[in-house]
């Protein structure tokens, strides 16, 4: 019986890994830039009552379920992404997506530390505001 249910949690992840261009090195650190940010938002309204994304910013399991939501359409774009790789026989386009989302967790994840009151470095501030001003650009039609 255990040998069984190994062997098909092997199978079914083993399938996943390959939906989604292999269990390498930039997917394994997303995962666990996304694990990160969801633990220190849980952390930020939780303990520090201090969150954004709720009115009193205490938790809410409606948020939470928000914030999961989000990690989930963001793997589904790693799978678009190597889906495109693949149709247009290229190996860029995955590995890119993924650096993009990186970056988008690592942005959270200052900002969730900066919300429990951790000093940040002036250096890391202004990256946040620079990447905050470009995006609010690129949504705005602007150049």
């Amino acid at each position: 019986m255990k040998e069984g249910i190994c062997t098909a949690v092997g199978v079914v992840g083993s399938a996943i890994a390959a939906a989604f261009g292999g269990w390498d090195q930039a997917l394994v650190t997303l995962v666990i830039f996304m694990v990160i940010d969801y633990l220190s938002g849980l952390i930020v309204a939780g303990i520090f009552h201090n969150s954004r994304k709720t009115e009193n910013g205490a938790l809410e399991s409606r948020a939470g379920w928000k914030g999961l939501c989000r990690k989930g359409v963001t793997l589904l774009f790693v799978l678009i992404a190597y889906r495109l790789d693949l149709a247009l026989g290229v190996n860029y386009i995955r590995n890119a997506v993924i650096i993009g989302f990186m970056a988008n967790e690592l942005i959270s994840i200052t900002e969730n530390a900066g919300l429990m009151g951790i000093p940040l470095p002036t250096v890391i501030q202004n990256a946040i505001e620079v990447l905050t001003r470009k995006a609010s650009v690129s949504k705005d039609g602007e150049q």
